[in-house]
């Protein structure tokens, strides 16, 4: 599965939504005790496992809560608080993929409501679980990361309402049993949005009401 996160991020490449030392992938286990997950800066067209952050994670005995520990030497990927907000109580093996997904990212700057977009496409409201796009944030930071968390409704017990969230004017964050998993649901919103776009439909006209136009 490790061989997986450079493979995945190969393909984001080849489709156009990262540039070579864009986006970010995580891996946590089931029963593991550590996070893997991409470095920061590294051309993730060359991306091999013995590359990957290997960051410990251990039970806090007086907060019952899984912490993530980062040696001085060790240089994950910066949009880590994101990934640990997602992975920190995760109740399996998860991953967490960040890109710059081209059409997912246009159709929020021309104003599509990325749930509602979905509502007319039956192949991927069936299969992803698309939650509400996180508000204009600056990346890197503890107030994008809490709110890629709530948008894609984690809960205490680690499981989530969603499985992908656009991050407005920014990319896309999505969740699966492995990295493949992940992927898929970014390419599912990616081609909805792409048809949508060369539709030529404005945002806030249903599909149907501009079909009988």
């Amino acid at each position: 599965m490790l061989t997986d996160i450079g493979d995945v991020m190969r393909q984001c490449y080849a489709k156009g939504w990262i540039t070579s030392r864009d986006g970010n992938l995580s891996l946590f286990k089931e029963g593991g005790k550590h996070l893997y997950i991409t470095p920061s800066g590294i051309k993730k067209t060359l991306l091999q496992p013995e590359q990957l952050v290997k960051l410990e994670t251990a039970m806090d005995p007086e907060t019952l809560q899984r912490r993530l520990w980062i040696s001085d030497h060790q240089k994950p990927s910066g949009e880590i608080l994101m990934h640990w907000n997602i992975q920190c109580n995760t109740p399996g093996t998860r991953a967490v993929l960040h890109v710059h997904a081209t059409h997912i990212v246009a159709a929020m700057y021309r104003g599509f409501d990325l749930p509602q977009l979905c509502m007319n496409f039956g192949e991927i409201f069936r299969l992803t679980r698309v939650g509400p796009s996180v508000p204009v944030l600056p990346a890197l930071t503890r107030e994008f990361a809490d709110a890629t968390a709530d948008c894609l409704g984690v809960h205490a017990d680690g499981s989530l309402e969603y499985d992908v969230v656009g991050q407005t004017n920014h990319g896309v964050c999505a969740v699966g049993a492995d990295p493949w998993a992940a992927y898929e649901h970014i390419e599912r919103l990616d081609h909805v949005c792409e048809i949508v776009l060369k539709s030529g439909v404005s945002p806030g006209v249903e599909v149907f009401e501009a079909v009988m136009r």
